[in-house]
């Protein structure tokens, strides 16, 4: 009984929890892509250097607050600085609206040109966020570490294995929660939200019924800065910030929107969740594992190196594509 809950430990420490912390990351920037496909109609590109872009924004202000002695106690000082890495966030994809995706929209271009705009802008995004910040790793977590120590567990619980939770991965679940919630009443409940839903279901109709387009727009906008920022800083913290970290993102995200069904709110969720534990599962060495039920394999028993993680969601999205291309919550075609 105490191998099985030694294993427990061990998975829990280095799949279960990862893998939820990874899953609700990953659901936040899904979220994001989701709104942008649903709303305005294209896949955003530029969506992985967004988040590299608001997350670069609480980071220079939390070094700032954190030269200043301002802190929150137990509590990243991150998370003073969100509020103004999501309202310059939001400046520049409404200026980036403005500049590049108006003109297009108004000539009613096909999907495919606001994809390649997007791809353009993507490449500024990126080359902004080095020349800012630069290309190295750049840590700015603070507060506590650590909510379960990994002695403190052994000591309470007699067990060889310990547990460990870190303060940044309690944290990304509250607030992914949090964000979701508040997404999910302000769609179903509020008008603008029910103007974006019409919008996004028959936008000729809903031009009839007196709802501002212009003003859809900008709402959408905002909404995907402030998912961007979020998930963004969350990953930073959880992990480090490094800018073509988030260009890579930018994949296991679009298998997480396709996975789920793109245009689907809950779709963006489950594929998060989807994809993280896919990755995690398959990119893990199940030795220590299996060790405590008698099995001294002379491998790592990893069916795939970490390395190769991306990989995973690239597969997972060209097998949904090929056997059903509306995802799990029957999302629209791409």
């Amino acid at each position: 009984m105490e191998n099985l809950l030694n294993a427990l430990v061990l998975l829990a420490n280095f799949v279960l929890i990862p893998a939820i912390t990874y899953g609700s990351q990953l659901a936040l920037g899904a979220l994001g892509v989701t709104l942008v496909y649903a709303v305005l109609r294209f896949s955003n590109f530029a969506h992985g250097d967004t988040m590299a872009f608001g997350t670069m924004l609480v980071i220079l202000i939390t070094w700032w607050l954190q030269s200043l002695g301002v802190s929150l106690g137990p509590l990243p000082t991150a998370l003073l600085a969100l509020p103004f890495g999501i309202l310059g966030c939001a400046v520049l994809l409404l200026v980036t609206d403005r500049w590049v995706y108006r003109f297009y929209r108004q000539r009613r271009s096909d999907p495919v040109i606001f994809v390649i705009a997007s791809a353009g802008v993507m490449f500024i995004y990126n080359a902004l966020t080095r020349f800012v910040i630069g290309t190295d790793d750049q840590r700015f977590e603070d507060g506590a570490r650590f909510v379960i120590r990994v002695n403190d567990f052994k000591e309470w619980s007699g067990l060889e294995e310990g547990l460990a939770l870190r303060g940044t991965q309690l944290l990304t679940v509250a607030v992914m929660l949090v964000t979701v919630t508040a997404l999910f009443w302000f769609l179903q409940k509020t008008r603008t939200g029910k103007a974006m839903r019409a919008y996004s279901d028959n936008e000729d109709l809903a031009l009839l019924s007196g709802i501002n387009p212009d003003r859809v727009v900008m709402i959408t906008w905002i909404l995907v800065a402030a998912l961007a920022t979020i998930a963004g800083t969350l990953y930073g913290l959880d992990k480090s910030f490094r800018p073509f970290t988030y260009f890579q993102l930018l994949l296991p995200i679009f298998a997480a929107a396709v996975v789920g069904g793109v245009g689907q709110p809950v779709g963006a969720i489950a594929g998060g969740f989807i994809i993280a534990f896919s990755e995690v599962v398959l990119t893990y060495a199940y030795k220590g594992f299996v060790g405590y039920f008698g099995w001294q394999p002379s491998g790592l028993l990893q069916m795939l190196g970490t390395d190769y993680k991306f990989a995973v969601s690239f597969i997972i999205l060209v097998v949904v594509l090929l056997i059903r291309p509306t995802g799990i919550f029957r999302g629209k075609v791409i």
